[in-house]
Formats: C-alpha cells, structure tokens, sequence
C-alpha cells in the first residue's frame, strides 16, 4: 500500500546529522529557508557565507534555515555525515540546522523534496537542477517560493523580512 502523502510540511519527519528524528511540525510558526548544499560545489563558498549572515540576523526572530546535504549534482557532497557536519560547523561556521544526506530527485527522493517539488516546480519541470536550490517556507507550512542555485541568499532577504513582519 502506498504511503499517504503529506498534505503538510508540518507531517514530515525527517533526520538530523547525527541520525535522530526530526518532526518538522517543531519549526511551526517560523520561515523556513530549505537549502540542498553540497561542499565541494562554486556556489559553496558565497551561498553559506550569506545563509549564515540571514540565520545570524534572523534567528531570533522566528526564521530557520534547514540545510540537506545531497550529492546528486556532480558528486559534490560525497563525504559521510561526520565529514559534512565538519565542513559545514567548523570550514563554514554555519549555526544553523544540518541535516542527513538527502536524494532530492529519483524514485529515492527524500518525502520532504518530494512534497516541496509537488509544491513549487522549477521553470523547467519539477527537478532540482543543482545544489543550493532555495525554498521559503511561511509560518503557516505554505511552500511561498523556489530560487534557482544562483540566488543569492541575501537577495531572498526582503522576502524573508516580509513574511516575518506579517
């Protein structure tokens, strides 16, 4: 029997790093920012360097950004997750939620891309085409929007403001 599919992002559970549940129902009432990051990828650098000035700004006023690793796009995520959790906390410093290795496209992808794809599809189809694809998420659970991997974080800053403020 196929599994029901979520009709919120508030019934997905997914993993954190260190491999325990997660209920993404614990972020409700925040914005979300979901990010596919990869470490070895050109958009690394720039693209964890600006979340982390949206996470260091926002976080206490309500906003997450949850951070999937996947190593779909060019093999660029290939490390364990205790390599990744390196990369990301101490190269990066990144203080915001990393968690397990996802698939985001194919028969294997996570529930939680599956239902942000359902949600917003790209310009050209539902796949994700690269890492650093960005979702913003309100505070009711509504998937608001999908930037492409060359949006730069700190140009999605104004919509971020918006949904906080309202």
């Amino acid at each position: 029997m196929a599994e029901e599919k979520p009709s919120s992002i508030y019934d997905i559970k997914v993993k954190d790093i260190n491999g325990n549940d997660v209920d993404l129902s614990s972020y409700s009432g925040k914005v979300l920012l979901i990010v596919n990051v990869a470490s070895q990828c050109g958009l690394t650098n720039s693209n964890y360097k600006e979340l982390s000035v949206l996470y260091e700004k926002y976080k206490d006023k309500g906003f997450e950004i949850l951070a999937f690793p996947c190593n779909q796009f060019g093999g660029q995520e290939p490390g364990s997750n205790e390599e990744i959790k390196e990369v990301a906390c101490t190269r990066f410093k990144a203080e915001f939620p990393i968690f397990d290795k996802v698939d985001v496209n194919g028969k294997n992808a996570s529930p939680l891309y599956q239902f942000l794809k359902a949600k917003k599809g790209g310009i050209f189809g539902d796949g994700i085409k690269w890492n650093f694809t960005k979702f913003l998420v309100a505070k009711d659970g509504t998937v608001l929007e999908r930037y492409a991997p060359t949006t730069s974080p700190l140009k999605i800053e104004k919509d971020i403001q918006k949904l906080l403020e309202a």
